[in-house]
């Protein structure tokens, strides 16, 4: 990766780290579930809220952890929002592949590809793989049910 576009995706992470996008709790969320990683002590606290027709109406989160963490949980939020759960599904397969640096392939669209890329770095940092791979554990928790997810 070149130096402008690694720094570029650091900022972006930076960012969704210190301003993170839907943070905060939903009173009336039809699904929560909370994670753990008790190797880096990342919290994360998932709130969904489903509409009738199945998609994601509103997503928020509650957490501390390293910016890995808290900007994955943000960009998460970001681009599951008004997503099926099929969609939310298939983007969690694939932003899974991209942080363990395997091939992506059908999984992501183009344009979620683009907006998931910022980290695919992780891959280079295994031991960070399951700070950015936290909050997709969660939310998907939460949609099977509201377990307590460990991330070891």
């Amino acid at each position: 990766m070149e130096d402008t576009l690694r720094e570029l995706y650091q900022e972006v992470i930076l960012d969704h780290s210190r301003h993170p996008r839907h943070f905060g709790s939903i009173a009336d969320a039809t699904h929560v579930a909370e994670g753990h990683n008790p190797l880096c002590g990342d919290r994360v606290k998932i709130y969904l809220k489903l509409a009738p027709t199945g998609a994601i109406e509103d997503i928020r989160f509650e957490g501390k952890g390293c910016a890995i963490s808290q900007a994955s949980a943000s960009l998460m939020t970001d681009i599951v929002l008004g997503r099926s759960l099929e969609e939310a599904k298939q983007l969690m397969g694939g932003f899974l592949h991209l942080v363990k640096g395997e091939e992506v392939g059908q999984t992501l669209q183009p344009e979620d590809r683009e907006q998931l890329d910022v980290m695919a770095g992780v891959s280079a940092f295994p031991m960070r793989v399951k700070c950015a791979t936290l909050a997709w554990h969660t939310m998907n928790s939460a949609l099977e049910g509201g377990a307590a997810v460990k991330s070891e």
